[in-house]
């Protein structure tokens, strides 16, 4: 080979390497500047916690009970807004907030937010509106968060460094099933607790796998069951619940790369007490 060949090869594959190495800090700074910004809106989330009512004087005359809630003005409309306490910062951050989801024990524990009017907008950005690639977790558009719809479908992605809804990968495993029964979504009123009644993969290919992303409102109780019985029919092991007509279901969606457009789907129903 002549030298002035070898010469230019040598400066192309170490302007290769050079790029490359560029690509992999640029992802892993951006990867934990993500990361600590979701720890900043955690940790706003936890340092408020609910108000506890004083013991009521005996002789005092009977008063209303305290609100759960706190009041803030929306940062868009400048109307007056109640809000659960750990929530109310976060609203003013952003008023496409709608709640709060996690898993305890696990990274899970992140700001839900839900534009009606523009579709997948969380998609590829952040709490903040920046473009970021692991975006934030959101609902479908069609889902209605406060009356609340039959089932509200909530999307995630599963990030490769185990932030977002990459804890839902463990739902694979039954034994994991066993020992983190609940998931717990909050909307900017009540707190709910979820139990989860089935986990399954599926194809998000138009024709191929099964549409749970189309399932909002129950026309009646059949067809509630036929959603219900279609998640159990896949579901990776039985967990022996089966939701009735009637109860509010979260849908948890991210994908999988085991399939072709695959998704990672885990189903939960309220739990009322």
């Amino acid at each position: 080979m002549k030298p002035w060949l070898r010469t230019i090869l040598i400066i192309f594959f170490v302007f290769i390497f050079l790029g490359s190495a560029a690509v992999l800090i640029f992802h892993y700074l951006d990867s934990r500047q993500q990361k600590q910004a979701y720890d900043d809106l955690s940790a706003l989330h936890q340092a408020v916690t609910a108000p506890t009512p004083e013991e009521p004087d005996p002789s005092a005359p009977s008063t209303e009970p305290p609100s759960p809630w706190v009041t803030v003005t929306d940062p868009e409309t400048g109307e007056p807004v109640e809000l659960l306490p750990e929530l109310s910062e976060l609203y003013t951050i952003n008023n496409d907030l709608v709640g709060w989801i996690r898993l305890p024990g696990t990274v899970l524990d992140y700001p839900v937010v839900q534009t009606p009017d523009r579709k997948d907008h969380y998609l590829r950005r952040d709490f903040y509106g920046n473009p970021k690639t692991q975006g934030c977790i959101y609902i479908r558009e069609e889902c209605d968060v406060f009356a609340p719809s039959d089932n509200l479908t909530i999307y995630g992605h599963r990030m490769r460094n185990g932030s977002m809804f990459a804890p839902l990968g463990e739902y694979l495993k039954k034994e994991f099933w066993q020992k983190n029964p609940y998931i717990y979504f909050d909307t900017l009123k009540e707190r709910n607790r979820y139990e989860v009644f089935a986990v399954f993969l599926t194809s998000a290919v138009i024709g191929e796998g099964f549409e749970y992303h189309t399932f909002v409102d129950a026309l009646d109780a059949e067809d509630f069951n036929d959603y219900v019985s279609g998640c159990k029919e896949i579901s990776r092991y039985d967990t022996g619940i089966t939701p009735t007509y009637g109860d509010k279901l979260i849908t948890l969606s991210t994908c999988d790369k085991s399939l072709d457009n695959g998704r990672l789907v885990v189903v939960a129903r309220m739990v009322t007490e």
